[in-house]
C-alpha cells in the first residue's frame, strides 16, 4: 500500500454513527466498511462492499462535492481536516479498473424474463440499469449519442475528469450483459409509446440540459450563450483577447469559466449574486478557477446585457444579503442606485437547466417548471414508466442522480417481485 493511502486510511475512527454514510454521502455508501478493508489490504472486499451502493467509484470519487458531502460530515473534520473519503473510493476504484475486476450479480432469486427500457446512458440510467441487470433483468439503454455517460462526457471538461476513467467504467456495467442502442432520440426516431408496448418497465433519464435564462434586457443579443449548451456541443467561439462574463455559481458555471479560459480569454468574470461560501459550487473548483486566473464578483447581479446586435458591455448592481422568512439560506436584494457597467465580449449563463420542449409531448404529468413529476418511489403518472436525475428536477450532482437511479431500479424489481408472486 503506497504510503499516503496508509496514513489516509489510519486517520479514519472507524465511526460506529457513520455520519459520512448516513448524512453525507447521497448514495450512503459504507464509507468507515470500506476503508476499513483498505487498511487490511482487502481490497477485493473494498470493492464489493462499494458495489452494493455505487458502480461510479472512480467517477464519484473525483468529482463529487466531498466538502459538502461524506468530508463534510466528517467526524474528523470538527476539529482538523476530515478523512480523505473521495481520494480513497477512486483508489479503491482505480483498483478495480487496473485488475480488471468486475461488477458480481446479486446472489438473489434472478428476476427473469423482464424487460426494462432505459432512456438515456447518463449517471442516472447507467446506474439504474446496473443494478436491474445485477438481478437479472433484461435491460436495454437507448442513448442519443453515439457514447455513453452524458454530462460525465460533455459536460465535465477531461481537466477534472479522464474520459478513459468513464469509458472503463462504463464497461463494467456494460459486461452485465445491458444492451446499448445508440442515436436514439426521444421524440424523433424513438417513440415513447413503442417503448410501452415492448417493455415492461421504462425508466426515463436522459437529463435537462437546456440553459436557464433571467429574463433580462438583451439576452437574446449576439455573443450571449447557454453554459450547459457550450459544454455539450462544443461550439464555441473565439475567445483570444476576449472578456467572457459568466453568470452563475454551480459547477457548470465553474467549469465554462475553467474552459474558456484555458481557451485564451483575456478576462473571464464569474458573477455571482450571493457571498463565496453560498456557491453551490465546491470550494476546490473555485480555488482552482481562481488559481487558473478567473475572475470573481460576488453579490453582484447583471441586471442588462447592452449592445445593439452583439454584446458590448454588462450592467450589474450590487447585492445584499437579508435573511427571509421562510428562506433555508440569505437571500440576495439589489442595493438602489449602486448600478455599474463594464465592457465585455461574451455573456455565458449557468444558472441552472431545464428540460427540452418535447417533454411537453410525452403525455406524462409535469411540474409547474416542466420537469417530470414523479412520487416518492420515482414513479410517473404512468404506471409503466418511472423517471429520476435532473429530468425530474433533481439536485444536480451524479451522485445524486446515480441514488435516483439506484433507487428506481429498486423500486421497479421490488414491482416484479409482487407480479412474481
Amino acid at each position: 500500500m503506497e504510503e499516503k493511502i496508509k496514513q489516509k486510511v489510519d486517520y479514519c475512527l472507524n465511526c460506529k454513527v457513520k455520519p459520512c454514510s448516513i448524512k453525507g454521502c447521497p448514495l450512503n455508501n459504507n464509507i468507515p466498511e470500506f476503508i476499513e478493508k483498505i487498511k487490511e489490504g482487502k481490497m477485493i472486499d473494498a470493492y464489493n462492499i462499494l458495489c452494493d451502493t455505487t458502480v461510479m467509484q472512480s467517477i464519484c470519487g473525483r468529482i463529487c462535492p466531498h466538502k459538502k458531502q461524506c468530508e463534510g460530515s466528517c467526524i474528523r473534520g470538527i476539529k482538523g481536516e476530515p478523512v480523505s473519503i473521495g481520494k480513497l473510493e477512486a483508489y479503491v476504484g482505480d483498483f478495480a479498473i487496473k485488475n480488471n475486476l468486475k461488477i458480481e450479480a446479486k446472489k438473489e432469486e434472478k428476476i427473469i424474463n423482464k424487460k426494462v427500457a432505459i432512456v438515456g446512458g447518463g449517471p442516472a440510467g447507467l446506474t439504474c440499469g446496473a443494478f436491474l441487470a445485477k438481478r437479472g433483468v433484461k435491460v436495454t439503454i437507448y442513448e442519443r449519442y453515439n457514447f455513453l455517460g452524458g454530462l460525465l462526457v460533455y459536460g465535465i471538461p477531461e481537466f477534472r475528469l479522464d474520459k478513459k476513467i468513464v469509458n472503463n467504467t462504463i464497461q463494467k456495467i456494460l459486461d452485465l450483459g445491458i444492451e446499448v442502442k445508440y442515436n436514439q432520440k426521444l421524440g424523433e426516431n424513438l417513440k415513447l409509446e413503442d417503448l410501452i408496448k415492448q417493455y415492461d418497465k421504462i425508466y426515463l433519464s436522459f437529463g435537462a440540459n437546456v440553459s436557464s435564462k433571467m429574463g433580462i434586457v438583451g439576452e437574446n443579443l449576439e455573443g450571449v450563450y447557454g453554459g450547459n449548451e457550450l459544454l455539450e456541443y462544443g461550439n464555441h467561439p473565439n475567445y483570444e483577447g476576449k472578456t467572457v462574463i459568466i453568470n452563475g455559481g454551480g459547477n457548470v458555471a465553474m467549469d465554462t469559466a475553467r474552459t474558456i479560459k484555458k481557451m485564451g480569454a483575456e478576462k473571464v468574470i464569474v458573477v455571482y449574486r450571493r457571498a463565496r461560501e453560498q456557491m453551490p459550487a465546491e470550494a476546490k473548483e473555485v480555488d482552482d478557477a481562481i488559481k487558473e486566473g478567473v475572475e470573481f464578483l460576488f453579490q453582484n447581479n447583471i441586471v442588462k446585457i447592452n449592445g445593439t446586435q452583439k454584446v458590448e458591455s454588462v450592467e450589474l448592481i450590487k447585492t445584499k444579503l437579508v435573511q427571509k422568512e421562510g428562506d433555508s439560506r440569505l437571500s440576495p436584494v439589489n442595493i438602489e442606485n449602486s448600478n455599474y457597467e463594464i465592457k465585455a465580449d461574451y455573456v455565458i449563463m449557468a444558472l441552472g437547466s431545464k428540460t427540452e420542449d418535447f417533454v411537453k409531448k410525452l403525455g406524462i404529468e409535469l411540474t409547474p417548471r416542466n420537469y417530470i413529476k414523479i412520487d416518492e418511489n420515482f414513479k410517473t403518472s404512468n404506471p409503466k414508466i418511472l423517471a429520476g436525475g435532473d429530468l425530474t428536477g433533481g439536485k444536480g450532482t451524479v451522485a445524486w442522480a446515480a441514488k435516483d437511479g439506484r433507487m428506481a431500479a429498486k423500486e421497479i424489481i421490488k414491482q416484479f417481485l409482487n407480479e412474481m408472486a
